[in-house]
């Protein structure tokens, strides 16, 4: 067995190497219908080979196994001898999630009783599908006429690639360079990037005539459907250009055309197209089987490792503010030096100065490594988005229902840490939204609708926050189902469910325990999820709302910070009490005067030019003794689209704070999210502001 650093090591580089195939997979699926692109293809195999090899390198040889046959599998892809079809696909993503659960175990997890079972089955799958497979029995490179010295020297793949290149009618070329040897490197990828936007680069060979001494010769065999003088002037001055066949045939009528548009890799396409399996030669993994061996728990979709591929450039950045940190040090004890030599001389001016010079040196260049090491932690949604994909791709197909997912935002970066705790908040969102929102397709063409319903998972930078949206066009929320519901738990009474608004009636279906489903599905239903959402949100000082329209659908919205490390926040003073009110959710501070204060519906607000806001005692929030004032100090809280006024009594200025967990009694309160220690060492609570909006927010609500 690997030491523990080595066994680390190679889960965190093994678990990317699966995040990366399933990512591309992804891609594989959605070009279903037309060719798929072959530096995907060639790119879905490098990365089975490396997990493969990897994996026999640390001792893991049941992960290197599987792999080796996930290779085959793909292999065949590439030659051609199996098709890109909806089971296929399954298949590949079913033994990603097998090699998934099988590095788990290798990390220490518990080992899953139904590891083992579907590595077997999925192993089969793989084996008859490498081996079942035929080559094209046709051999159109004869008719063609290439010659057989050069024919000689291809590999498999790139003879299947030639054929494929003459069934669509395209003309094979050969495309002659010369380099230097000092740069022929740099130069040859050059060529290629020219080329690649015209066709297909299908190999390159030494050529048969080389260069001088100083030089190098290329042939680069090149397949397209443009015209020789396009070609010419692409390449013009570089590379010459000549047939290397002597006729082309005509494309076969099924043929994909010549000239396809590559599908995006990163990021992942917009779009992710989710139906129902048709293929009957292979099994619908990841359903419900009559053996069972496919069924189980759902598994967290939390990465594996903790850990963060960072660009060098940004540690390089670091690397330059720490040294000036320690040139600004130097400076800072050569001025201490002075001062304990002077004993009691007073200090000149001048050293004064020099001293505050360095302060501010000091606090810019500390700034800059704040930055630098947040700038570090960020990591895009693509990494949880990618992975909710495939978990709807087999979900769609266990429920029958025909759903369009569409996925955007995954550009958008947050702490990695934040990433990892949503990504099974966002889960049981798209399951509700599948399982409760999307109709089936005969209910949805009674209703109106177009039988393919969509969910949508989208993320927006909003400033210091981050929105992401799980959409769907189903049937929306039945209030009066959640209006019966509550009065039957007892939640509210029959007369304050009369009163509650819209948007209070919705929110309580993230009560503990809440469900308005009478019977219970494989997907969700158990009347629980939801608040285990809120409650996993509030944890990260984020926030959710719904909006739903019966028949129409349901959005949830989720308001997150872009990060919880180091945050810049508003000390603020109420009675002899501090507090650290984080800035990312202050919009502005205003003053008022008591007189100007209004009561509605037995809760104060106030105006802000011309738009009325609840407005809140924090001094009555947490039962401090409240202090006569002739102008209140409102900080103006802004968290996703809700907005209030925040009381306090004194404004004590700005730091970056690092709010550190509380323990004990104080861990529960609500409203508060931590503590932190100011630059004086004194220790202060951290507000928790979405615990406040939602506190608020609440139907009962007597704050303020």
């Amino acid at each position: 067995m690997p030491p523990p650093r080595a066994l680390s090591e190679f889960v965190a580089e093994a678990n990317e190497v699966l995040e990366t195939l399933a990512h591309d997979l992804a891609v594989l699926d959605a070009q279903r219908g037309r060719e798929p692109e072959p530096d995907l293809l060639n790119a879905v195999f490098r990365a089975a080979h490396s997990l493969k090899g990897l994996s026999a390198m640390f001792g893991q040889e049941k992960i290197a196994g599987l792999a080796h046959h996930l290779e085959d599998v793909l292999d065949a892809l590439r030659l051609g001898k199996v098709q890109n079809s909806d089971a296929l696909v399954d298949t590949l993503l079913e033994g990603v999630d097998v090699l998934t659960l099988m590095l788990r175990e290798a990390a220490g997890e518990p080992a899953n009783p139904d590891t083992h079972p579907r590595a077997a089955a999925v192993a089969d799958h793989f084996a008859r599908l490498a081996g079942g497979g035929q080559a094209t029995s046709a051999d159109v490179l004869d008719e063609v006429g290439i010659d057989p010295a050069i024919r000689a020297v291809f590999t498999e793949y790139e003879e299947h690639r030639l054929r494929e290149n003459v069934k669509k009618g395209v003309t094979l070329w050969k495309v002659r360079a010369v380099f230097s040897l000092e740069d022929f490197d740099t130069r040859l990828a050059a060529l290629n990037t020219t080329l690649k936007p015209l066709g297909e680069v299908i190999s390159t060979l030494p050529s048969s005539q080389p260069g001088d001494d100083a030089s190098i010769a290329f042939d680069l065999i090149f397949g397209s459907g443009r015209a020789k003088a396009e070609i010419e002037k692409a390449v013009e001055g570089v590379a010459s250009v000549s047939p290397l066949t002597q006729k082309t045939i005509s494309p076969a009528r099924d043929a994909v055309p010549a000239e396809f548009t590559p599908a995006p890799r990163k990021p992942p396409p917009s779009a992710l197209f989710l139906q129902e399996a048709s293929a009957p030669d292979l099994p619908a993994f990841g359903g419900s089987s009559q053996s069972g061996v496919m069924q189980g728990a759902e598994p967290s979709l939390r990465s594996l490792a903790q850990t963060v591929r960072v660009d060098i450039s940004r540690l390089d950045g670091l690397m330059n503010t720490i040294g000036e940190l320690l040139t600004v040090r130097a400076n800072i004890q050569r001025l201490a030096e002075v001062a304990r030599q002077s004993g009691s001389t007073p200090l000149p001016k001048l050293w004064a100065q020099e001293l505050q010079k360095e302060s501010r040196a000091l606090e810019r260049k500390l700034d800059d490594l704040q930055n630098g090491v947040l700038d570090v932690r960020m990591v895009p949604l693509v990494q949880v988005f990618d992975k909710l994909a495939r978990l709807m791709r087999r979900l769609v197909r266990q429920s029958g229902k025909d759903v369009h997912f569409e996925v955007a935002g995954g550009d958008v970066e947050l702490d990695k840490l934040i990433v990892e705790e949503l990504s099974d908040p966002l889960m049981h969102l798209l399951r509700n939204a599948l399982d409760h929102g999307v109709e089936a397709p005969d209910e949805r063409i009674a209703q109106g609708k177009d039988a393919r319903g969509v969910i949508r998972l989208k993320a927006q930078q909003l400033g210091n926050q981050v929105q992401i949206e799980v959409g769907d066009d189903g049937a929306g929320m039945d209030e009066t189902r959640i209006r019966q519901v509550a009065i039957e738990r007892g939640v509210v009474t029959r007369e304050a469910t009369e009163e509650l608004e819209r948007r209070d009636l919705l929110n309580l279906v993230f009560l503990p325990g809440f469900s308005t489903r009478q019977d219970v599905s494989e997907l969700s239903g158990r009347g629980v999820g939801l608040d285990v959402v809120k409650t996993n949100l509030s944890r990260l000082s984020g926030l959710i709302d719904i909006d739903s329209r019966r028949g129409e659908g349901t959005r949830f919205l989720l308001t997150l910070p872009l990060t919880l490390a180091i945050i810049r926040a508003l000390i603020v003073g109420v009675g002899d009490r501090t507090f650290a009110v984080p800035l990312n959710s202050v919009t502005e501070i205003v003053s008022v005067k008591p007189a100007e204060l209004r009561t509605i519906e037995r809760h104060e607000v106030i105006d802000v030019r011309g738009q009325t806001l609840p407005f809140v005692r924090l001094a009555r929030v947490f039962g401090l003794r409240e202090t006569p004032v002739e102008r209140h100090f409102v900080v103006i809280i802004g968290l996703a689209q809700d907005r209030f006024g925040l009381a306090v009594d004194a404004l004590l200025g700005q730091e970056d704070i690092v709010t550190k967990p509380l323990g004990g009694r104080l861990r529960g309160v609500r409203g508060i999210a931590g503590a932190t220690e100011l630059g004086d060492r004194r220790a202060v609570l951290v507000l928790d502001v979405g615990a406040l909006v939602e506190e608020l927010k609440r139907p009962t609500a007597a704050v303020g």
